[in-house]
Formats: C-alpha cells, sequence, structure tokens
C-alpha cells in the first residue's frame, strides 16, 4: 500500500473544501488489510505526535483502537494513502458516536481530503444506526466543520495540552458513505 511521504512540518488536521478541476482521484475506506492498518497508524503519528506534539507517550493510540467496534479509515489521493479518521460508538450512550484522529499529511492538504474523510465518518456511523456524532476539534477547524454541517456545542476545553471545540452532527442516512470529490458542500 503506498503511503506518501511527509513533506512539512506545519500541521493542519482538516484539509480545505475542494471541487477544483485536475485534483486526484480521492477515496475513503474502512481499514481492511494490515498494510492499511499501518498506514493509517502511521499518519496519524506523523501530524499528532511528530508534527503537532500531541501525545508525549510515544503515540496516539488508545484503548479505542483494539475495540473491535471501532472504525479506522484510509483516505486515499490517487491510490497514495495520505490521510485517516477514526470513529466509534461511545458506550452507554446509544445512537451516539464519535469521530477523531482525523489527519492528513502535510503535503496533501490542499488536496481536498478532510472533507470526503469527515463525510465517510458521518455516512459510516449513520450506517451503523447513530443518531448523533460528536468531535473534539482544534479551534482553527472549526469553520470547515460547520461548513459540514456541525454545530459548536459548549465552550473550548483542554485536550492534550492544546484547546479543543466540542461539535455535533445529527447522522441521517444518505446512501453515500464513499468519498469521490462532490461539487460543493453538502453531499
Amino acid at each position: 500500500m503506498p503511503m506518501a511521504e511527509p513533506t512539512s512540518r506545519w500541521s493542519a488536521t482538516a484539509s480545505p473544501p475542494a471541487g477544483r478541476a485536475g485534483q486526484p482521484v480521492l477515496a475513503c475506506r474502512a481499514v481492511s488489510t494490515a498494510d492499511e492498518r499501518a498506514a493509517h497508524f502511521q499518519i496519524r503519528h506523523q501530524v499528532f505526535v511528530a508534527e503537532q506534539g500531541l501525545f508525549t507517550g510515544g503515540g496516539d493510540r488508545d484503548a479505542h483502537d483494539d475495540d473491535p467496534a471501532t472504525i479506522h479509515v484510509v483516505g486515499l489521493a490517487d491510490g497514495v494513502v495520505c490521510g485517516t479518521v477514526r470513529l466509534f460508538p461511545l458506550p452507554g450512550t446509544p445512537g451516539r458516536w464519535k469521530g477523531d484522529r482525523l489527519a492528513v499529511l502535510a503535503g496533501h492538504r490542499h488536496h481536498g481530503l478532510g472533507a470526503p474523510l469527515v463525510r465517510f465518518a458521518v455516512a459510516a456511523a449513520a450506517r451503523r444506526g447513530g443518531r448523533e456524532m460528536e468531535a473534539y476539534i482544534q479551534p482553527g477547524n472549526v469553520t470547515f466543520f460547520r461548513w459540514l454541517g456541525w454545530r459548536r456545542v459548549g465552550e473550548l476545553v483542554d485536550y492534550a495540552g492544546i484547546p479543543h471545540q466540542r461539535m455535533l452532527i445529527g447522522l441521517a442516512i444518505t446512501g453515500q458513505e464513499g468519498c469521490a470529490r462532490p461539487g460543493g458542500p453538502g453531499w
């Protein structure tokens, strides 16, 4: 499984909206092979540990990564794995899912892969009976998530030493779990 090499130490965990002609073919899918799983974790490590310094214990993995209910997703640009997102049902809260670990390698952030990854996660949770999804978003990405239909809830909270905004989105089955580039917002 080809994986892009990181090209920058600057960080951002979401890509801007896409739709420009001449952009690569984008695809998203749930991890199904050992190589895809390794690429998923490698991208997360590059973005969250190496670039952002969010996790000081050597990595960003946690108990959710070993939970069989967790869905690990890879995003590809022209067949190259260069993005990730993770989602899982929240225990004790029927119908509530959490999306996190959205990451796109620095050299690929201009492709617009962030929106399809988020849309894929939302549709996947809805297909599995989810009614609402939550995520904790870095402040610089709140406008991006609002553009995708998410809403702010509460004040900023500290997560791994930096502020994050809790955001929610209602889930509805749309029949579109894929990640082909749409023509604009609001699949």
